[in-house]
């Protein structure tokens, strides 16, 4: 099975939502609500946390309301945003000073784009 990949680079599959959703894991979605709670101005509840992965039509609460990248890749068709014509844009560097993962998977997909 290939990797899901998130328009952002982030690897689904490793997110905590992600696995939180799979596993049916009341307790763990609880804790994901809280620390986004904690985190953010919006209060998410456990059933917020439910996603199926950035490209499906089930994604978290948090991605919801608070992720930039999504609806940007949709609205410029976009595989992930390796494909865009503006990688990097602010809004992307902005989320990958915070995810090496997500960074070099995306540096990964522009290479094979671009040789």
């Amino acid at each position: 099975m290939s990797e899901m990949i998130a328009y952002c680079g982030l690897i689904c599959e490793e997110c905590k939502a992600f696995k939180a959703t799979q596993t049916g894991n009341l307790e763990w979605k609880k804790q994901i609500a809280k620390h986004w709670s904690d985190q953010s101005e919006f209060k998410f509840k456990p059933e917020d946390v439910d996603c199926y992965g950035c490209k499906s039509d089930v994604i978290s609460g948090f991605c919801r309301k608070l992720c930039l990248i999504r609806p940007c890749a949709i609205d410029k068709n976009v595989i992930t945003c390796a494909h865009c014509n503006e990688f990097q844009c602010e809004k992307l560097i902005e989320y990958l000073s915070t995810d090496p993962v997500a960074t070099k998977k995306l540096q990964e997909i522009r290479k094979t784009l671009h040789g």
